[in-house]
């Protein structure tokens, strides 16, 4: 399987710090902002950057972790059930500046069912799509985020692999692959 890096770990470091000064830019005192990681994979975005803002600014930022899956419009059509993670916010988004937080947007779909299972939490003020890989070309929904790593083309023959040290991988890193041929 070919394997292309397109961010390593120092790119990646520099990446996230680059999203909490934007952050920090465009929310200030964050009295109103609360940050949202998409379950599975955003989790870990959102957890360093949560992390990350602690350590620039001294700035603890409400956040959550939001679980999806029964929103997606494809739940009922695969060949196995999918299976629910956590959903874990403690405070409700009416009203506030909703920031969500993934590490892949690919088709846009995954974004459009966050959307949809926010809504259990309140009407939000505004929401913002923060991604560390835009794949623009493979786009099914027209959402694009406010906050991004990198914009790769790709083609649906191909994926794109965050890996994370945290994970027990070697080093943080993000590689296009091709998917496997059934």
């Amino acid at each position: 399987m070919q394997k292309r890096l397109v961010l390593d770990q120092q790119q990646i470091a520099i990446t996230l710090k680059r999203f909490c000064y934007q952050l920090i830019e465009n929310h200030d005192d964050f009295e109103n902002t609360v940050l949202l990681g998409l379950q599975p994979r955003g989790i870990i975005l959102l957890d360093k950057i949560v992390a990350l803002l602690k350590e620039i600014a001294r700035i603890e930022v409400p956040s959550g972790y939001l679980d999806a899956t029964f929103h997606r419009d494809d739940f009922r059509r695969r060949d196995f059930p999918l299976k629910a993670n956590e959903t874990k916010i403690d405070f409700l988004v009416e009203g506030k500046k909703v920031i969500l937080i993934d590490d892949v947007l690919y088709k846009g779909r995954s974004v459009r069912a966050a959307m949809d299972a926010m809504i259990a939490f309140g009407r939000p003020q505004k929401v913002e799509l923060m991604v560390l890989v835009d794949r623009r070309l493979t786009r099914d929904f027209p959402i694009m985020p406010d906050y991004v790593g990198i914009k790769v083309n790709t083609l649906d023959s191909q994926h794109v692999v965050v890996e994370w040290k945290d994970q027990g991988l070697p080093q943080d890193a993000i590689w296009i692959t091709e998917k496997e041929k059934s």
